[in-house]
């Protein structure tokens, strides 16, 4: 794809939108977060999300718990763990007992001030009891393998779980705990959010207070703000497999007007016994190659607002009617779209982001030429 600059901005300006420390500075510029005695940070965007919480309060012990590659910038005096995504490792235990030790020390009168992004579901664990780190990484690679939608992920997680969906927090024994989100989900609600990791229990014994401070639709509504096109389309229906999104995305756009079109949400896609590299993203980037071949008038973005696709160092692809030849049918069934992109210079490589609120497709239709 020769010119994805504009689309590319696009985006940005809607990742930007939804930075984690700028969520946070906002929540802390507005005066409602008092000084906690703790700051807790857990996801991919848990570096950005702590930075200004922790600037803002030098004296507050802080620890950051987030994927590996992530911590750049951290705020010196924090206590930083990283571990892996999407599938939990060893290091993913270990951050869980820092996580569980710290809120089950704090003590009596205390706050705590706890800030989550995506991720958080496989970067911190403390397994139920008989569930060892190898049959925790299976069923978690067997889900994901299958396509399993975000929600029956987290539903699972959250069951094998000592510390998520709420049972975290069970733990407490302070006055207060404030939970700040960057929502990955769909509905955006926090027990499912790194799988209720910042929830509160059942009737807690303490004050509860929790905020979604930067979502898709934020992310969405920036970049149709900021369109110098007409906005077309804008809605979060990126739920399905890749295999029946790509039609029908390439439907709406072909039936559509000139200007700009934006979807948001989390495909999934169904991976061969052998995978090759690549993600969701540049899997649906790939089958829209193919939807739109030989037109002149549609180019597509699609990629994650944390900047990661998968297990790659791109954030996504970008596509138009040139890009497909039918070598990528082989790329798509063998889940390789990456190197296929790549050979094509369709790919979008930005670094982490700072957030995570799910993935972004922007396509421009233009006239006909």
């Amino acid at each position: 794809m020769k010119n994805a600059a504009d689309l590319v901005a696009l985006w940005q300006i809607g990742v930007d939108a939804v930075r984690g420390d700028a969520a946070v500075a906002r929540a802390l510029t507005e005066g409602r977060i008092s000084k906690p005695s703790r700051i807790v940070a857990v996801g991919k965007a848990a570096t950005a999300m702590a930075t200004p919480a922790a600037t803002a309060w030098p004296d507050v012990p802080c620890l950051i718990i987030t994927k590996y590659g992530h911590a750049a910038n951290a705020p010196a005096h924090a206590k930083v763990i990283e571990a892996a995504h999407p599938v939990p490792d060893a290091a993913s235990l270990a951050a869980g007992r820092a996580l569980q030790a710290a809120i089950s020390a704090c003590p009596a009168g205390s706050e705590v001030l706890m800030l989550v992004s995506g991720g958080a579901s496989s970067l911190v664990e403390v397994p139920i009891e008989d569930q060892s780190l190898e049959t925790l990484m299976a069923s978690t690679q067997e889900l994901l393998a299958a396509g399993a939608p975000i929600g029956e992920m987290n539903a699972h997680r959250t069951a094998q779980s000592q510390i998520k969906g709420g049972k975290l927090l069970a733990g407490f024994l302070g006055a207060r705990v404030t939970t700040l989100a960057l929502s990955d989900v769909e509905g955006d609600a926090l027990m499912t959010i790194g799988s209720g990791i910042g929830a509160a229990p059942p009737n807690p014994a303490f004050a509860f207070h929790s905020e979604i401070i930067a979502s898709n639709a934020i992310a969405r509504s920036a970049i149709a703000a900021a369109s110098p096109l007409p906005v077309q389309h804008n809605s979060e229906t990126l739920y399905d497999d890749v295999v029946a999104l790509a039609p029908r995305i390439a439907a709406t756009l072909t039936a559509g007007a000139a200007g700009l079109y934006v979807f948001g949400g989390e495909p999934v896609v169904q991976l061969p016994a052998t995978p090759g590299l690549g993600g969701r993203n540049m899997a649906l980037a790939l089958g829209l190659a193919r939807e739109i071949a030989g037109r002149d008038d549609i180019r597509i973005l699609v990629a994650g607002t944390d900047g990661t696709d998968g297990p790659t160092d791109a954030a996504g692809a970008c596509v138009d009617g040139t890009t497909w030849d039918d070598s990528g049918a082989d790329a798509l069934a063998r889940a390789d779209a990456y190197p296929w992109l790549e050979a094509r210079g369709a790919l979008v490589k930005t670094g982490p982001t700072g957030t995570n609120v799910m993935d972004v497709l922007i396509a421009h239709k233009g006239s006909a030429r």
